[in-house]
Formats: structure tokens, C-alpha cells, sequence
């Protein structure tokens, strides 16, 4: 397969992805729906994973690789160069979400849990004691409603968006270096016996 034709394909699996992270991303600021003060939601959602790192830092490669991969394998080197470098920034995007995925369903949600005073419950518990083993801790948190199985879900879904396009990432990485060292495409040359 040409390099050009591998970059596209990461390229347009990378779409997709991103628009999912983002989504996920602005679904942690409504759990279970809801509208909340901003002092109600969970902190880790105010570092952007989703929608700055998985979201916004993997589209700019993505639409690199589309035309790096374009038509015509005509040694798209400086092409190949530029999408190694956003690559690499992808790459640290999918890396930042999955630190801040994986923090954030360690840490547990911020919740009221009765007496009308937001915290965060499960922030000091062991792994051996985590909430995510244990799910009958989970009726600890009254307010808001189902916001433990929301931010586990959620949580969840971008890191595993997180590690998909960092693989990805990664991938166009060694892909655009072979393109840019070997040309874009290797195509056999056919040689015309006759015309020697």
C-alpha cells in the first residue's frame, strides 16, 4: 500500500473519532442531562481532553494526512514532512486525553452526597478501595442523579478515543517518515523491451 494511501485512510478514521471526543467532552458539563452551577462540575472536565486534546489536536492532523494522501502519489514529501509534525502533536493529544481520562475515573465525580455540600467522595481512596470496583459505594452520591455511571461512562469512552488516536497518531508518524524518506508511493516501473 502507497504511504499516501495509508495517510488518508488514518486520516478519515480520525474524523469520527474526534467528533466523538468532543461530543463526550461537553456531555461531562451536563450529567444526567442536567444543568449545574460551574462550581458543580467535576474539574477534570475544565481541562478540555476531548474537545482541545482528542478533539481540536487530532482534526488539524487528520485534514494534513487527507491531503498528504491526496491524489496522484507524486512524492508528496513536504507533505509527508508537515504530517509527521502534526502526527506528533495528535499523538499528544490522544496522550493528554487518555492522563486526564484515567484521572478523572480514579478521582470519582464531584457530587452532593446529602447534605447539600458538593465534593468529591472517592478522591482519597485507595486503588484496592476504589468506587469502581466497588459499586456499592455509589449510593453515596445523591445529587446529581446517576452521576457516578455518567462520568464512568464518559470517562471511559475518551480514554479509549484517547488511546485509539494516539495509536493512529503514531502510526502516521512511521508512515510519514517512510513517505517522506521513500516517496509517497512505490510504484513498479515497467520497462518496455521493445523500445530498448
Amino acid at each position: 500500500m502507497c504511504t499516501g494511501k495509508c495517510s488518508k485512510c488514518i486520516g478519515i478514521t480520525l474524523f469520527p473519532l474526534a467528533v466523538c471526543a468532543i461530543v463526550s467532552n461537553i456531555l461531562l458539563y451536563f450529567p444526567n442531562g442536567q444543568v449545574l452551577q460551574l462550581s458543580e462540575i467535576t474539574d477534570l472536565v475544565w481541562f478540555f481532553h476531548g474537545i482541545l486534546g482528542a478533539g481540536i489536536l487530532v482534526i488539524l492532523p487528520a485534514f494534513m494526512m487527507l491531503g498528504a494522501g491526496g491524489a496522484g502519489c507524486c512524492a508528496n514529501r513536504c507533505g509527508m514532512l508537515l504530517s509527521v509534525i502534526l502526527s506528533v502533536m495528535g499523538f499528544a493529544g490522544g496522550a493528554y486525553c487518555v492522563v486526564i481520562s484515567l484521572l478523572g475515573l480514579i478521582g470519582g465525580p464531584l457530587c452532593d452526597t446529602g447534605d447539600g455540600e458538593y465534593l468529591y467522595p472517592f478522591r482519597n481512596d485507595t486503588l484496592e478501595d476504589n468506587y469502581l470496583f466497588n459499586q456499592t459505594t455509589w449510593s453515596i452520591c445523591k445529587q446529581p442523579e446517576n452521576i457516578i455511571l455518567w462520568n464512568v461512562v464518559l470517562f471511559s469512552i475518551l480514554l479509549v478515543i484517547g488511546v485509539i488516536e494516539a495509536i493512529l497518531c503514531f502510526i502516521q508518524v512511521i508512515n510519514g517518515l517512510t513517505g517522506f524518506i521513500c516517496g509517497t508511493c512505490m510504484r513498479r516501473r515497467k520497462t518496455n523491451i521493445s523500445g530498448m
